[in-house]
């Protein structure tokens, strides 16, 4: 039985529902494991077809990783956190060989922007604000977000967004190409079902191999993804890590030492 992980399988649709509403669906250590644990179960299971990734409420898909559980991490604890999150969640995702819908309900920040950028497709609903902002706690984004992102809106927009560290809203991304749709909140998950609904009139064993093959477009940078993992490890060895992480849990802006 998942804690924080809702899983519903009907007519082919398993949609996956982040269920942490409190802390806006962040995700912790467990939450990663369950998420990880879902697909898995999905990919030899005949009944699923189409996954759609959401997250519960109306305020948050999911607002980015729970920074209390890695805010006085060493270098080495950093490095295998990352490590840990491609293998086990966001890669597994991005290679799944069934299609996947992140459909964006509200905040989509940090790690909850890199889980909806690991999915094939992502729809937002127009209350939904995505962004990057780990620059702002004297970190860099752990879970493929330096490579996921500029690959999906271009090397320039995607420095902007990684340096200021700021929200965009949904329209805003959808000029990007962060995102395919947006939608009224109350239309978003009925839009990703008849997107998954689509889709499953074509052949799920042919649509596994179009994966497989856009994904290899994109291994010229893999590298970018192991040089992502160590420079994340060492931003946990840096004063300005403390100083950003101490002054996101005491609610107060941060003054970074530059070190």
């Amino acid at each position: 039985m998942m804690e924080y992980v809702i899983v519903e399988i009907n007519d082919g649709i398993a949609l996956v529902t982040i269920n942490r509403p409190k802390q806006l669906n962040a995700l912790n250590k467990q939450t990663l494991e369950e998420i990880g644990e879902a697909f898995e179960a999905f990919r030899d299971n005949n009944e699923v077809k189409v996954v759609v990734l959401t997250g519960s409420g109306e305020k948050a898909f999911v607002a980015g990783a729970d920074i209390k559980e890695f805010a006085d991490f060493s270098g080495a604890q950093g490095t295998e956190l990352a490590k840990t999150g491609h293998m086990t969640v966001f890669n597994i995702i991005e290679e799944f060989p069934k299609p996947v819908i992140a459909a964006i309900n509200g905040f989509a920040l940090g790690g909850g922007l890199e889980l909806a950028m690991s999915a094939h497709i992502r729809i937002a609903s127009m209350n939904a604000r995505m962004g990057l902002p780990e620059t702002s706690l004297g970190l860099i984004p752990g879970y493929g977000g330096t490579q996921r992102l500029p690959q999906l809106i271009g090397k320039g927009r995607a420095f902007e967004m990684l340096f200021s560290a700021k929200m965009i809203d949904a329209e805003t991304a959808l000029n990007y190409g962060l995102v395919n749709h947006v939608v009224a909140p109350e239309e978003l998950l009925e839009t990703a079902q008849k997107m998954a609904s689509s889709f499953m009139k074509n052949s799920i064993v042919a649509m596994g191999f179009v994966v497989e093959a856009v994904n290899a477009g994109m291994l010229e940078g893999a590298i970018g993804y192991d040089v992502e993992v160590q420079a994340f490890g060492d931003c946990f060895e840096t004063e300005d890590f403390k100083e950003g992480t101490t002054a996101f849990l005491e609610k107060r802006k941060p003054s970074f030492p530059g070190a």
